[in-house]
């Protein structure tokens, strides 16, 4: 059975949690506790709390508890609660029909799929652990509320019941925020899913991705990977800490591998694949599609601290004799790469270079012009395959321009280095988070 969160992009206006601290009541301290029916009898304790998840819902409402009866675990709906305090649970009836507990698609156990397990905190862009969960009443319906991420709720749990019966939040943090994880049913395959359509994950930079995602264990790394869109999983990816990346590639199946890699640039892609044994480094090159395996070997063939291989072989090249709307519709007819060109490579007839056009100049120009007529002082400046970083910065630095053309000895065209590459390579990448956390 697979249980899917479903968190809404369009939230209904609700209380803040903020609003709602002085009738939080623990998770912790509710389980364990007595299940009372209406004539006073205790009929059992409480084992864990359910909740529905769905589309239209910013805070998951409570559908009922799992009561531990002897050795039984039966069901009881909300239907059938008339209070659940931090003490207590009471019914509004003295006879029940209890069933044996089954679990149900859309329902989630609170205790078991989601305390200690790995969430995503969106506004803070960053993976936390559930120490505890708080439930509130919203307009006559218990829902969950808040999550604790901090130390003092596992202090709480682990002493005698009188510490867990007060709900004492430490660094709480409100549930409309959260993207969760989730545990194990008894097949042990992954209960919590993420949504697909989780809009708040989509909206985070690539950088914050690649936080969460060195954060985030084996099964979690790849439900965050399939939410994503490709070109921000992609992104993400570019962005980890290479041995961070070199460990989900080697996690990943082959097939999941090469996927990832098929969409990264394939700088970005040879890179990731140079710190992988050979036999793992070809086998993914086998499932990567012809034509982007051909691009990135043509970086791999190259030594690492060259131009050669930092270079990006994403080029759009055109004749001097093709006119600005051909190339325009070269742009606008599906190039994968359109967005991370900065120029046309102008070639002669024999595929030699003459001229590094920038996009902007293309863009200005009338629709019937020839590209050479657009070909001006100075000449474009290039780069052997083998030239050392430093001799990249220089000319980059002598040029004044974005990017450098890397050309062979025959004057063709091999691939572009865009001077944000160069300083990926020449400055330790570091990331910064700001989290912010809602604290009593």
């Amino acid at each position: 059975m697979v249980h899917k969160f479903h968190l809404p992009s369009k939230r209904k206006k609700e209380p803040r949690l903020k609003e709602l601290r002085g009738s939080l009541i623990s998770l912790a301290g509710v389980i364990g506790r007595k299940v009372i029916n209406q004539e006073g009898q205790e009929l059992g304790t409480v084992s864990d709390l359910v909740c529905h998840w769905d589309n239209n819902d910013t805070y998951p409402p409570l559908t009922g508890i799992i009561l531990r009866l002897s050795r039984r675990k039966v069901w009881l709906s909300i239907s059938s609660i008339e209070k659940i305090t931090p003490t207590k649970v009471l019914l509004n009836s003295a006879k029940f029909d209890l069933r044996e507990f089954k679990p149900r698609s859309g329902e989630v156990r609170l205790s078991k799929d989601v305390l200690d397990h790995q969430l995503i905190d969106v506004d803070g862009a960053r993976v936390v652990r559930a120490s505890d969960l708080y439930i509130a009443s919203i307009n006559d319906q218990v829902r969950l509320v808040g999550v604790d991420i901090g130390f003092k709720p596992l202090l709480r749990r682990l002493g005698p019941n009188s510490l867990r019966v007060r709900a004492i939040p430490d660094s709480v943090i409100d549930w409309a925020t959260i993207q969760s994880f989730g545990g194990d049913n008894e097949n042990n395959n992954h209960q919590l899913k993420l949504s697909s359509s989780r809009q708040e994950l989509r909206r985070m930079r690539p950088g914050e991705i690649a936080d969460l995602l060195e954060d985030l264990g084996r099964n979690e790394r790849q439900e965050l990977l399939n939410s994503l869109t490709p070109a921000l999983a992609a992104d993400a990816l570019e962005e980890m800490e290479p041995k961070e990346l070199e460990g989900l590639l080697r996690e990943s199946s082959v097939a999941e591998g090469a996927n990832y890699l098929s969409n990264m640039e394939p700088d970005e892609a040879a890179d990731a694949l140079r710190d992988l044994d050979d036999d793992l480094r070809r086998n993914l090159l086998k499932k990567i599609p012809k034509n982007i395996a051909r691009q990135i070997k043509k970086v791999l063939d190259y030594e690492e601290e060259t131009a050669g291989g930092i270079m990006t072989t994403a080029l759009l090249i055109a004749k001097g004799s093709d006119n600005v709307k051909s190339v325009k519709q070269m742009l606008i007819s599906g190039n994968d790469d359109a967005a991370s060109l900065s120029a046309v490579v102008i070639v002669n007839k024999d595929g030699k270079l003459l001229y590094d056009l920038p996009l902007s100049n293309l863009v200005t120009a009338d629709d019937n012009v020839k590209l050479k007529q657009l070909m001006k002082p100075p000449s474009t400046v290039t780069v052997d395959p083998e030239a050392s970083l430093k001799e990249v910065a220089e000319l980059l630095i002598e040029s004044r321009a974005t990017s450098i053309v890397v050309a062979d000895s025959s004057e063709k065209p091999l691939g572009r280095i865009l001077a944000d590459d160069l300083l990926d390579v020449l400055l330790p990448k570091e990331r910064f988070h700001f989290p912010r956390l809602l604290s009593s």
